[in-house]
């Protein structure tokens, strides 16, 4: 007998894994911009510029995001995804910022029809989406292994702190142990970040983050760095 709710954790591990071959790991999202102009420079700096980020930007924008494509997925309705998914790469305000969104949407994409694990129909569904972003497909398999909405978010948003952190301890650098500082004060306010970003309502999502649009922008013409955005 299957344990689905074991099941579902195994999965959402798998999602959350930085050995997900989805390019992440590529992307700074403005932080080596950050870092090169001075504004983090050491543990405290790095600590500040990854949680102002979870709380201006991805709580207000990425996480409710996903969350409302995941009902989309949830109530079969691909005109919502396909809608919601289109908001979402508009909100996305450099051409890097952008571009790393579908990069890992193709990516994901990708992987789950070589897996071959997933139902035919879920395939030809994400197939028929254009150039999507990375949340519309991470939202559809989070739907069709029934993983919950508030696990979702718990997942997606930490592999991001995850990868924030990793890109500060390799470019600021910082050593290990100050990485695990961050990821620990991160994740103690992980929880009530997802909470407000459930309770968010469809007029108050905003992607306003002056400081990281201007960060994003500027590493597009950075003249060395060690990643994509």
């Amino acid at each position: 007998m299957v344990d689905h709710n074991r099941q579902a954790l195994s999965r959402l591990l798998q999602l959350a894994s930085p050995m997900l071959p989805v390019g992440a790991y590529s992307y700074s999202q403005g932080l080596e911009w950050a870092i090169e102009s001075g504004d983090v420079i050491d543990l405290k700096s790095a600590q500040l510029w990854i949680a102002d980020v979870l709380a201006s930007y991805q709580t207000s924008f990425e996480l409710p995001m996903l969350l409302r494509l995941y009902r989309a997925w949830q109530q079969d309705d691909m005109h919502a995804v396909a809608d919601w998914d289109a908001q979402y790469q508009a909100g996305r305000d450099s051409a890097e910022a952008l571009a790393e969104s579908r990069q890992m949407g193709y990516s994901l994409r990708r992987l789950l029809q070589d897996v071959g694990e997933l139902p035919s129909e879920f395939i030809a569904r994400i197939n028929q989406l254009d150039a999507p972003a990375f949340p519309a497909i991470y939202a559809g398999v989070c739907h069709v292994w029934q993983i919950s909405e508030q696990d979702m978010l718990h997942a997606y948003a930490w592999s991001w702190a995850e990868n924030q952190v990793s890109a500060a301890m390799k470019t600021v650098p910082l050593g290990q142990v100050a990485g695990q500082k961050i990821l620990l004060h991160i994740g103690s306010s992980l929880a009530a970040q997802i909470k407000r970003a459930m309770q968010l309502p469809d007029d108050e999502i905003s992607n306003f983050c002056p400081a990281l649009t201007i960060a994003a922008c500027k590493h597009e013409t950075q003249y060395t760095r060690l990643f994509r955005s």
